[in-house]
């Protein structure tokens, strides 16, 4: 059984990864969709804008879903789908397709993600629980890296469709991976303990909770800053002369950074058996090193400090999302995780909007810069006020 858990782990991680760069894969490509498509800046965004958009619409259907139908079946019906439209991205001669595609990819995304506290809640022990979580979410990681970093080198060396048909080429093997090799818990505990709470009822019930209610609106603040970063990084960079190969390159070393603290900082955190701490050392990081970051500098200076505030930052997401587990427990975990990742994405549609309505046509993205540090510092305001969710306080009522 123990074998089983880490493949399980692994074809996750893989479908996750690959559902971060097919979403990633045009942000450092802004410019050149603009020229390709003969579109606006604010319609090229529109590519990478429809994941959040989408996710805020599926996110909790899929979390039911996964619930009662189990973490394999969201899988399987999540890299479907995610076959089907990176499959049609090989097509799009047009704009409109191409958006049609991204919007297909967009609703596979939350049937992969939220399925990752169902298998880790089934699969793992307590103490194995967080660098579980941390695993599963480095695979998101290196997919956004992929997305940003791979991308316009591929598109620069072997052409827009062959790049678009490589990306399908893997979606296709996760989809296999995922109905050979994905095996379920034959002693599952969750099986017995399927919700049976309408949507209302839960979410009347999520609410309640004080300490929840703080991890929700944590995920709406961060995801809202990352995905505004990641998605205006390529504008933001470019008055600094950096360009769209160099722009990648920077995100996906922040990615990087991320990938390697997902697994540092969770094993301490499961050590300590502190989750708060760690968090709270992700944002102070995060907020020391973005202004330095957006404001121009050395490539190799912005590569430094994109690793760092990767490093740091980004492992606080996968704790974030523990710590919600913890709070609700295993039977309704898929479900509080679909809600996270709601109101994660609703803040990253809102915080991607906002900063393009703050944009300056004197300043440029220097009022969005200012604006992604206000909400760093409210979630540090925020998070002085969440209390342990590690089992040992034992505040899971």
């Amino acid at each position: 059984m123990k074998p089983t858990k880490w493949i399980n782990l692994s074809i996750f991680a893989f479908a996750a990864a690959l559902s971060q760069a097919l979403w990633l894969n045009f942000g450092p490509l802004i410019f050149e969709i603009e020229k390709k498509f003969n579109v606006t800046e604010d319609s090229a965004g529109l590519l990478l804008m429809v994941f959040p958009l989408v996710y805020v619409l599926v996110s909790i259907p899929s979390g039911k879903f996964i619930d009662k139908r189990g973490y394999r079946s969201g899988l399987i019906l999540g890299t479907l789908i995610m076959t089907l439209g990176s499959g049609l991205r090989i097509f799009s001669n047009t704009f409109t397709l191409l958006l049609m595609a991204q919007i297909i990819i967009a609703f596979s995304q939350p049937f992969i993600i939220n399925s990752i506290s169902k298998l880790v809640l089934e699969w793992f022990d307590e103490n194995q629980e967080a660098i579980a979580t941390g695993l599963g979410t480095m695979g998101m990681f290196i997919g956004m890296a992929a997305g940003l970093m791979a991308t316009p080198y591929m598109v620069e060396k072997m052409g827009f469709k062959e790049t678009m048909a490589i990306f399908a080429l893997l979606s296709i093997i996760s989809f296999l991976s995922c109905i050979k090799f994905l095996k379920t818990s034959p002693v599952s505990p969750s099986a017995s303990r399927a919700p049976t709470t309408a949507f209302f009822n839960d979410l009347k019930m999520f609410m309640k909770d004080k300490n929840l209610a703080i991890i929700f609106i944590l995920a709406f603040l961060g995801l809202g800053f990352f995905n505004g970063l990641t998605t205006w990084l390529e504008p933001i960079l470019a008055p600094h002369g950096i360009n769209s190969l160099q722009a990648g390159t920077i995100g996906g070393a922040l990615i990087l950074g991320g990938i390697a603290g997902a697994v540092i900082i969770p094993l301490f955190s499961d050590l300590y058996k502190r989750r708060k701490p760690f968090v709270i050392l992700g944002l102070t990081v995060a907020a020391l090193t973005l202004l330095p970051l957006c404001s121009g500098g050395t490539f190799k200076t912005l590569l430094i400090l994109s690793v760092i505030q990767g490093f740091f930052f980004l492992p606080a997401f996968s704790l974030i999302l523990q710590m919600c587990s913890e709070q609700v427990g295993e039977a309704h975990g898929a479900t509080a995780t679909g809600l996270l990742m709601l109101l994660g994405n609703a803040g990253g549609v809102v915080v991607i909007l906002l900063m393009q309505l703050v944009k300056s046509d004197t300043l440029g993205f220097t009022p969005s810069i200012y604006l992604m540090l206000g909400l760093i510092l409210l979630s540090g305001g925020l998070i002085l006020f969440l209390r342990e969710t590690h089992p040992v306080f034992n505040h899971r009522e």
